[in-house]
């Protein structure tokens, strides 16, 4: 339990922060999937305290995912009730459960580290230009979506224009003001004096939100926010009203075999958009810590049946909270527990306090996230990498911003997969394990082959992995001619966080990545 607290003077404010970017998401993907607001609440209650002590991601953030939005409002259609569709969220999560005990999560080290970090600025870019319309006040997309073609019937672009023609003068205010203080708690006053550092910028700017709300209804500032500007949470009057909004699953349609379908869809594209989740936030882990990915199945299928069973939207782990969380501080699992906790108890107590909180505040901080994610020095670094880096990285952010995430990381993928078969052709590849004893200690010798491509990187991580704690490893790249990327980073990765296992780490032509 000490272990959960011993970075809470930094997972708290970041948790904080997740919790306020979480509420808008959670209903905004609630009304794309044409469920009830509250079940959105629900997912993202269970994700963060269910899925987060269940889960070995130090900091993944789990809720509903706007990926499944258009699955469950077709399924929601197909079934016909929404008690119906919570037995398919529960099927989803015991094949989720499957999945993780029969070990399915190494899919994960077959994404190349090109086409996750394209997901990431592309997700970076999805954000800026999704919020865009909401800083200015036009806040008919739902939040939280990320399809070019949106539901409104405009596409990215297109509503961009719109906002301009709808200017909301409260909205832009509370946005540039809030904007104003982020880069400034940012760069300067968070390098002044510890108490800025301690205090979130972004919980300033939910206070600062709220106020101006306040102060334009009773008139002592000249504009105004309209019913759809700021959150819409819903407010229940008494405890058997708020008990109410919970939903238990139609368990005699298990027999249906719509229900067991669309429990596969639900099982497969939440594990992929769960996995690619995993990878990216590893990769922007300060401490390149790794998260195992069976354990990250079992939590998620843990998540889904408990949510289906109380009437919650299925979920996955989400790149858009996960980041917000890295980007604001958070150090351990126990941020994403408790911003859990704080959904949870904001339900029950100040709903009404939350329905204050404008969209356009709101905006501001995920302005800032989405910059984080796609800062131009990422482009640089992915140029200088080279073409079978670089175009992959392109391709998955323009295919992101023209489609959708899945879409876009499948055209990464198989940009990707094309200059990894091209080096499968020219040259073949072995990984070697040799072990002996040296002074009574124990000694691996892993000798990387002739050529090693992003493919062998599930085998690089096993073999890594079996070395024991207080054991010395060579990993001998002398013969390699080609070494993937993604496998050069792994290696410098393990060294870096071999000291934590007591491992010592030779390196034999071993090339630094740039």
């Amino acid at each position: 339990m000490k272990e959960l607290f011993k970075e809470i003077k930094s997972d708290l404010p970041a948790s904080m922060v997740v919790f306020f970017v979480a509420v808008p998401l959670c209903l905004g993907i609630a009304l794309a999937s044409g469920a009830p607001l509250f079940s959105g609440i629900i997912s993202g209650i269970i994700g963060g305290i269910i899925v987060g002590i269940a889960s070995g991601s130090p900091l993944g953030v789990s809720g509903p995912a706007a990926g499944l939005a258009v699955i469950v409002l077709s399924a929601i259609a197909t079934l016909g009730s929404w008690p119906t569709f919570l037995m398919s969220v529960v099927l989803a999560g015991i094949i989720q459960l499957i999945l993780g005990y029969v070990r399915a999560g190494f899919i994960a080290y077959f994404f190349p580290s090109s086409v996750i970090k394209g997901m990431l600025a592309g997700i970076g870019l999805l954000i800026i230009l999704k919020q865009i319309p909401h800083a200015l006040g036009w806040d008919k997309d739902f939040e939280g979506d990320e399809s070019f073609v949106q539901a409104d019937g405009q596409t990215t672009f297109s509503e961009i224009v719109k906002a301009f023609d709808f200017l909301t003068p409260g909205a832009v205010l509370i946005a540039g003001l809030s904007l104003a203080i982020l880069l400034l708690w940012d760069m300067v006053l968070s390098k002044k004096h510890k108490v800025f550092a301690m205090i979130n910028g972004p919980l300033v700017v939910v206070v600062l939100g709220i106020l101006m709300n306040y102060l334009f209804q009773n008139g002592v500032l000249a504009f105004n926010l309209a019913a759809d500007q700021v959150v819409r949470i819903p407010v229940p009057q008494n405890a058997s009203d708020f008990i109410g909004q919970f939903t238990l699953p139609n368990f005699s349609a298990i027999t249906n075999p719509d229900v067991w379908t669309i429990a596969v869809v639900l099982a497969i594209v939440a594990s992929i958009e769960t996995l690619l989740c995993v990878e990216a936030t590893d990769r922007l882990d300060p401490h390149k810590r790794v998260t195992p990915t069976n354990r990250e199945l079992k939590a998620q299928g843990l998540g889904n049946v408990i949510s289906g069973l109380v009437g919650g939207l299925p979920l996955t782990q989400v790149i858009v909270r996960s980041s917000a969380n890295i980007s604001f501080g958070g150090r351990t699992k126990m941020s994403a527990i408790l911003h859990g906790v704080f959904l949870l108890i904001s339900a029950i107590t100040i709903a009404g306090v939350l329905n204050m909180i404008p969209l356009a505040s709101l905006a501001a901080i995920l302005l800032m996230v989405g910059y984080k994610l796609t800062k131009p020095e990422l482009y640089q670094q992915m140029y200088k990498l080279g073409w079978e880096q670089f175009i992959p990285f392109i391709v998955t952010i323009v295919a992101i911003l023209a489609t959708d995430l899945l879409k876009g990381i499948a055209a990464g993928m198989l940009v990707g997969g094309f200059f990894a078969l091209y080096h499968s052709y020219r040259n073949s590849y072995h990984l070697k394990d040799v072990i002996t004893t040296e002074d009574g200690k124990q000694m691996h010798h892993l000798v990387l082959a002739e050529e090693v491509s992003f493919f062998n990187k599930a085998s690089v991580v096993k073999a890594l992995e079996s070395i024991p704690n207080g054991s010395k490893v060579v990993i001998d790249c002398s013969k390699s001619k080609s070494i993937a990327y993604d496998v050069v980073e792994l290696i410098k990765d393990f060294r870096s966080n071999a000291k934590t296992k007591n491992i010592n780490v030779e390196t034999i032509g071993f090339i630094e990545p740039s």
